[in-house]
């Protein structure tokens, strides 16, 4: 598609059943996000559940929507795994975006999360090729998904693909993998704490000894990651 191009003319054609775009949603999303489903099915979009081992909506081949309310987003934030989950999306689903739904200026009323935490993390996705989609409401939500899944399909001609996420290949990425999984750790710092101690074993026996070592490890992180690793599994 050219930049001179716009959707304009994609949208005034009169509809056809081939000419309707097919969403592949997450079967959890289906069940928690009924009126979304609903209000697209009512725009004529063939939908389809499964169970997704990453995104919410899959458009394409290359594009899929990771769906989150403005308050999940904000809680996400002090989960501290919200950009491992947005970069794996985006490994399997080059285009993939974030879709964040409700009032965005809601974030200053909260107390417990700075404002400009939110921005920054808003701005670290953005600057590494995660979209930011804002809708106001489930029925921007509904408009904004279906006009991009037209754009995709029938503009674009791509097809609606389930990926399997991105295994690890090698050693080095379950090593990897592992030690990101714990607490306000995340990729890049399990990779600098690696290149500390060499192996996982080696790094949890020192872990006391992070803050000296690892750039950017706080006592705090430090002191939730031995919380984790010391408290009895409670099944």
């Amino acid at each position: 598609m050219s930049g001179t191009e716009t959707l304009l003319p994609y949208l005034k054609e009169k509809k056809t059943e081939e000419q309707e775009p097919t969403i592949i949603v997450d079967s959890r999303e289906a069940n928690t996000a009924t009126k979304i489903v609903k209000g697209l099915k009512e725009r004529g979009v063939n939908i389809k559940t499964a169970t997704l081992e990453k995104g919410d909506y899959v458009l394409s081949d290359v594009c899929a929507i990771e769906r989150k309310t403005v308050q999940d987003f904000v809680y996400t934030l002090t989960r501290r795994y919200l950009f491992e989950q947005l970069f794996d999306l985006k490994e399997v689903y080059p285009k993939s975006m974030i879709l964040l739904e409700g009032y965005l200026p809601i974030i200053y009323k909260y107390s417990r999360i700075q404002p400009a935490s939110v921005w920054g993390a808003m701005f670290n996705l953005a600057k590494n090729g995660i979209a930011i989609i804002n809708t106001t409401s489930y029925k921007e939500t509904i408009d904004f998904l279906y006009v991009a899944a037209r754009q995709e399909q029938i503009v674009e001609k791509r097809a609606p693909i389930v990926h399997a996420a991105k295994r690890v290949d090698t050693i080095s990425d379950a090593q990897i993998y592992f030690v990101a999984s714990l607490p306000n750790i995340g990729r890049e710092k399990a990779i600098s704490i690696l290149k500390s101690y060499q192996t996982p074993l080696n790094a949890l026996v020192n872990v006391d000894a992070w803050t000296k070592t690892v750039y950017g490890l706080g006592p705090k992180i430090s002191s939730k990651v031995k919380e984790v690793l010391n408290a009895p599994f409670i099944g």
